[in-house]
């Protein structure tokens, strides 16, 4: 059974008691390297009272030590952020950086619903608003988008995963929150929605959904997602998707990557947390991160071919929703 391997000095990213805006969690990280340095986006929570989340910027030569902003990057400005903006995620489509990420109705308290939104930067400090891209109703978060880089792309639609929780039942052909495929016209637009995966194992039974953007490999889309179990236990599986119609499935592990064993994973805001959000491959070794608890950011790799023969062998399953 294959195994991620924790970084030496996880957690790397730990909440600032002497910041308003953080001294309560850090989680939940996007990655992205840009072949010089590592940047990431993370989400932060300064109080519980109506816990509103807001998005700090850290960066990294080595993607293992990370120095952070003073002050956040993202916070909530337009009318759909009012009650908090989370679980960033970053990509880059035709040379530009976007960023996903999770807006609520309501304050957390008062169970709101869920819809992902889309910013662009070009320096990690500003951003401009591009609006929600997810349906109404679909309370749709974990949406990260297909990497495109014209005119080299293996194809010229845009593409995304998303998790609509309230697409289950008879007419969606499952039972659980799943991920789905979804092809558009534009990084805003997107209007063809396939089932892709589905719960299967006993890990990832209650739902799944997308951990970060895919990555374009040799062998196809590697991508990281999240499963919690009727426990309420959150672990990080690997599904391997085929480079020129990644509807189709090459390989999905059966058994979970990474899941809570260390005292900053089963004990924090949230315990028994392992959700990946950010990953990036330097010198053929995959880097993940992922929020721990709902409390702390941290890392765990693997050489990049084991993961990929991993997947594409008898101990994975092959099928597609």
């Amino acid at each position: 059974m294959l195994q991620l391997e924790r970084a030496k000095n996880n957690p790397i990213l730990v909440p600032d008691l002497s910041s308003w805006w953080e001294a309560k969690a850090v989680f939940n990280c996007a990655v992205l390297h840009d072949g010089k340095a590592f940047h990431m986006l993370y989400r932060a929570i300064g109080e519980y009272e109506d816990y509103v989340s807001r998005i700090g910027y850290a960066s990294s030569s080595d993607g293992i030590l990370f120095t952070r902003n003073k002050d956040p990057v993202m916070y909530p400005e337009r009318h759909y952020e009012k009650y908090g903006i989370e679980d960033p995620r970053l990509m880059t489509i035709d040379g530009e950086t976007y960023v996903t990420y999770v807006v609520l109705s309501d304050y957390v308290k008062n169970n709101p619903s869920v819809s992902t939104a889309l910013a662009k930067t070009e320096d990690f400090s500003h951003y401009q608003r591009l609006g929600i891209i997810t349906l109404p109703g679909s309370q749709d978060k974990d949406v990260v988008l297909f990497p495109r880089s014209n005119p080299e792309s293996v194809f010229q639609r845009y593409m995304l995963l998303h998790r609509p929780s309230t697409w289950v039942g008879p007419r969606y052909k499952t039972e659980r929150p799943s991920i789905w495929i979804a092809e558009g016209d534009s990084v805003t637009n997107y209007y063809k929605h396939s089932l892709l995966i589905k719960p299967e194992q006993t890990w990832e039974a209650l739902k799944i959904g997308a951990g970060v953007p895919p990555l374009k490999t040799k062998e196809g889309w590697l991508v990281i997602y999240h499963g919690v179990n009727a426990e309420h236990v959150y672990s990080a599986g690997a599904v391997l998707l085929d480079i020129k119609e990644p509807s189709k499935i090459l390989g999905r592990t059966k058994s979970p990557l990474l899941t809570p064993e260390k005292h900053y994973e089963l004990r924090g805001d949230v315990n028994n947390v392992v959700f990946p959000t950010g990953a990036c491959i330097l010198d053929n070794k995959l880097f993940v991160y992922y929020g721990a608890a709902d409390k702390r950011c941290c890392l765990a790799t693997i050489d990049l071919q084991k993961i990929l023969d991993y997947l594409l062998s008898d101990a994975c399953s092959i099928y597609s929703a």
